[in-house]
């Protein structure tokens, strides 16, 4: 693995562990993260610091992965979806100041092998998806998918299994 250290106006990208073969369209902000073998990120796609991507791996534009997400290998994940990694998000305390990184409790979310994320998809923080689930477009995802699952709608819920 390599590390790739980009600042340019199209790739802000710091401290990021890049695989073989990993393919990184324009537009992407990456920091501190990990991208496995083969995969691919597509523009306007950030992921955070802590967070991992797998082997042979899809991204797809505009793209939101957080802190604390661990995509596992051979994941399709549609445009537009957003992984979040706080239950009970505040832009301020109690008192009124700024919230800062020891105010909020960062939660983390596991994808399993082969899943295929739909496009638009809200996937909560602290859940769980089992290898070869299907979340369909548009659903939001507030509790852990089994393996060989597909799961759609708001909140997301079985609709049958692989």
């Amino acid at each position: 693995m390599q590390t790739l250290n980009i600042d340019s106006p199209q790739q802000s990208i710091n401290d990021v562990k890049v695989g073989e073969d990993v393919k990184i369209y324009k537009f992407v902000n990456l920091y501190g993260c990990t991208i496995g073998n083969g995969s691919k990120i597509g523009t306007f796609v950030e992921i955070q610091r802590g967070a991992s991507v797998g082997e042979n791996c899809k991204i797809s534009s505009h793209t939101f992965v957080c802190e604390g997400v661990h995509i596992g290998n051979g994941v399709f994940v549609g445009h537009n979806v957003s992984f979040i990694n706080d239950m009970y998000p505040r832009a301020i305390n109690e008192d009124g100041s700024m919230q800062t990184d020891e105010d909020w409790e960062m939660v983390e979310t596991k994808i399993g092998d082969r899943v295929s994320i739909g496009t638009s998809a809200t996937i909560l923080g602290g859940i769980k998806i089992g290898k070869n689930a299907i979340i369909g477009a548009g659903s939001v995802v507030t509790k852990d998918v089994p393996e060989n699952a597909v799961v759609a709608g708001n909140p997301a819920k079985v609709i049958r299994l692989l």
